[in-house]
This record gives C-alpha cells, structure tokens and sequence, in this order.
C-alpha cells in the first residue's frame, strides 16, 4: 500500500509538471498577444522563464521555501531540544532521514514539510506551535508530516508551490504592463477595433491565472492532508494526539501575513491564513472538522 502510494506520486509529479506547463504557456501566450499581438513570442518567453524559475524553486526548494516565510534553521538539538528529538523519533519510526528543521516566529501554531525527497526534507514548526502543544501533540503533527516525507507528497507539494510562483509570476509581469499601458500602441494601430476580443480574453487570463493555479493546488493538497493524518496515526498509535493538536490549531489566529507566503500556504498542516467565508471554498486543505471526524473513527 505505502510503495503503491510512493509510486503513484512520483507519476503524479510528471504529470503535474506537464500540467502546469500547459498552463504557464496559456498565460504566455495571453501576455504576448496583449502586449505584441504575437502568442508565440509569449508562449517562448513563459516556458523559458518558468522552466528557469521553477526549476531554481525546486532545486533550492528547502532553502526557498523556508526564506518565504521566514524560517531559520536549527543545526543541534541544544536549541529546541524537544522539538528535535520529536522529528528525530518519527523520522525513525517513518523510516526516513533525519530531515532539517526549521523555527518561524510566530504565535500562531502551524508547521509543514518540504523538499524534493525525503534524503533532502525539511521541517518547519511556529514558536506558537512549540508553545502551544503538549508532547503527545507535537508527535502527532510531526508524525503528519514525516508521512508527507515518506509518501513523497512533499515533491508535489513543492513542486507545485514553484509553479503556481512562476504562473503568478508571468500574470504579474501582464498586469503590470496593462496598468502602465502596455499594448495601447497595438490598440492605435488597430483603429477598428478588430483585436478587442482577443485582448479581453488574455486580460481575463492574467487576472484570472493565479487563483486557478491555487485550484489546482487545492486539488492536489486535500485529499493528502487526510493520507497524512491516517498515516500519523500509523507511526505514533496515538490518534488522541493528533485530534487535540488539530483542535488547538483551528481554534487558534491564522499567521501574520508577514510570517507565510500565500503560494506556500498549502503546505502547512492547517490553512496559515484562515481566510474563512467564500474563501473557504478556494481553500487547499479540507475541512479541519473533517479531518477530526476521520481520525475519531478509526
């Protein structure tokens, strides 16, 4: 079951990365036609840049990730010892390497994993976590996110937390011009007027691109953070654990928008930004009492 699971997401990391290569060059060729009325010249510039960027994101993935919200490292266990032998003991129990681990200052309890493989992980948890939660609930949630690390999700997380960077990125750079008046001299060279449609279209593609890649990532990210949540069960056989933690975390602050990145934002264990009403339903995590429903009937 845990090497089908393995196998599947490494062919789920091909084929979102062609996915969203589809999309980036969607986006390119909206911006090339706004700005020269010429897709391909976009659709070249967009694969080039994003393949570049994304490329950088996911080689440096741990070390980007982690500057995106501000998370510095701890090298030994003398500087959070509790939090380092919790991440040593499920790293073992996963069967994985020890992963690096990482501190956000931040009174909100949250915490995520990232990399492009479990040899190269990483872990990050909020001070208010580490204040917050008692033994038995810091196991739960690490345990939650070394299953991320064994299962491979962390490579399709971070994968993706690349790509939608670089799709918003790209509609950025289109936005940009359109408020400075890019394409106006197109627009006087076409007094009738003839282009107006295929204009509108690529506007609305822009503006419209980074919240269908954040979709996209809601898609991926939901039904993983259940997989995850079982599999925390598996290592600690403590499912209390992980409910009170859960339950802690809900019930807490969302993030300092300063301390979290909205593109990383699916990777954590609870939606950092708790944006709640109609946001809810673009959100990349599932339901938090669905979640505690779940684990209280296993």
């Amino acid at each position: 079951m845990l090497y089908d699971q393995i196998a599947k997401n490494k062919r789920k990391t091909v084929v979102l990365f062609f996915g969203f290569f589809l999309f980036i060059a969607a986006v390119g060729a909206a911006l090339g036609y706004f700005l020269w009325q010429d897709t391909t010249i976009g659709v070249v510039i967009a694969l080039v840049a994003g393949l570049v960027y994304a490329g950088y994101m996911f080689s440096q993935s741990t070390d980007v990730v982690m500057a995106m919200n501000h998370a510095k490292e701890v090298t030994s266990a003398d500087q959070a010892p509790e939090l380092w032998h919790i991440v040593e003991d499920m790293a073992l129990v996963a069967n994985v390497p020890m992963p690096r681990v990482f501190i956000i200052n931040d009174a909100s309890p949250n915490a995520f994993a990232t990399g492009n493989n479990p040899q190269h992980a990483a872990v990050a948890a909020t001070s208010g976590i580490l204040a917050r939660l008692n033994r038995d609930e810091l196991e739960g949630v690490m345990a939650h996110e070394m299953t991320h690390v064994r299962n491979y999700d962390i490579r399709i997380q971070t994968l993706a937390v690349a790509l939608t960077s670089a799709i918003a990125l790209i509609a950025n750079i289109g936005t940009n011009a359109m408020w400075w008046g890019g394409g106006r001299s197109r627009n006087d060279r076409d007094g009738n007027g003839s282009n107006l449609i295929g204009i509108a279209i690529s506007v609305v593609v822009m503006i419209a691109a980074p919240l269908l890649a954040t979709i996209v990532q809601m898609a991926i990210s939901r039904n993983r953070e259940y997989l995850a949540d079982a599999g925390a069960v598996e290592l600690t056989r403590n499912p209390e654990g992980l409910i009170n933690a859960l339950e802690k975390i809900s019930s807490s602050e969302p993030m300092s928008p300063g301390n979290v990145s909205a593109e990383s934002a699916a990777l954590y264990i609870s939606n950092p930004l708790k944006s709640g009403g109609m946001n809810e339903l673009f959100s990349t995590h599932p339901p938090m009492e669905k979640r505690i429903a779940a684990l209280k009937a296993m």
